[in-house]
């Protein structure tokens, strides 16, 4: 990364996980992944407008969330329009609690490429791995997915499962975390890992708890805005240099 991307990106790091200030909260530090989206870049650079769906379960749905407007996919939209100000960008919001992976498959085309997105959010693995499911039948579900979206011309992030104590009650997490990264090494598909997020921030002093409602399981509002930071971070650091330097101007 040249000196002038880095100092762009610290600009970024800044409007989005800086001091509580109007409406902000305070986000502990974590490592920046890349995610490469050639779809987004594509979309920006010719000024089309982005459209994102977010295909989940709970976490997704916005679960522990006190409002609407406090789920990830709506602090997404937000944060992403103040990184990448003069662009139209829309978030939708179609998680559905309580579902697996199968569940989400049935519903892929009329939920999600029926809108014909840039990108599509895929978080998933955490119902399927409290149901003690196949993650061979994962595998398969999640592949056919993700060729589905590729062969529409969508880009896919993935997205893993949270750390917390629920995972005392499914033993079989991380192989379900592993299929999504090792499918996230194919053309066109990123891994956003909020497992090594959360680690990251326990490391840094703030234990999943604080980030977590009492279940131990969905995120509080605190968790959901400073994921939807780090997101919006590692997409804006995926994007080509060439991006211009008001990415980084705007103040929180």
């Amino acid at each position: 990364m040249t000196r002038s991307s880095l100092l762009l990106l610290l600009g970024l790091l800044l409007v989005l996980t800086g001091p509580a200030t109007a409406g902000r909260v305070d986000c502990p530090p974590a490592p920046t992944p890349l995610l490469r989206l050639p779809g987004i870049a594509a979309a920006l650079a010719a000024g089309q407008p982005l459209v994102i769906v977010a295909l989940g379960s709970s976490s997704t749905e916005g679960s522990g969330a006190s409002s609407r407007e406090a789920t990830y996919p709506a602090q997404l939209e937000a944060d992403l329009r103040r990184a990448l100000p003069g662009h139209a960008i829309r978030v939708i919001n179609k998680g559905i609690g309580g579902q697996d992976a199968s569940e989400m498959l049935q519903r892929l085309d009329t939920d999600a490429l029926a809108l014909h997105p840039t990108l599509l959010i895929w978080q998933v693995g955490v119902n399927s791995a409290l149901r003690h499911e196949s993650p061979l039948r994962f595998r398969e579900m999640i592949s056919a997915g993700v060729n589905r979206a590729r062969a529409a011309g969508v880009d896919v992030m993935l997205m893993d499962s949270q750390r917390g104590a629920w995972t005392r009650s499914a033993p079989e997490r991380a192989a379900f975390d592993q299929v999504l990264a090792d499918l996230a090494e194919l053309p066109g598909v990123a891994l956003f890992s909020r497992g090594a997020l959360m680690d990251a921030w326990a490391a840094a002093g703030t234990p999943p708890e604080q980030m977590l409602i009492s279940d131990g399981l969905h995120h509080n509002d605190r968790g959901y805005a400073c994921l939807s930071a780090a997101v919006a971070t590692a997409m804006v650091a995926g994007l080509p240099a060439s991006r211009p330097a008001t990415l980084a101007t705007r103040s929180p």
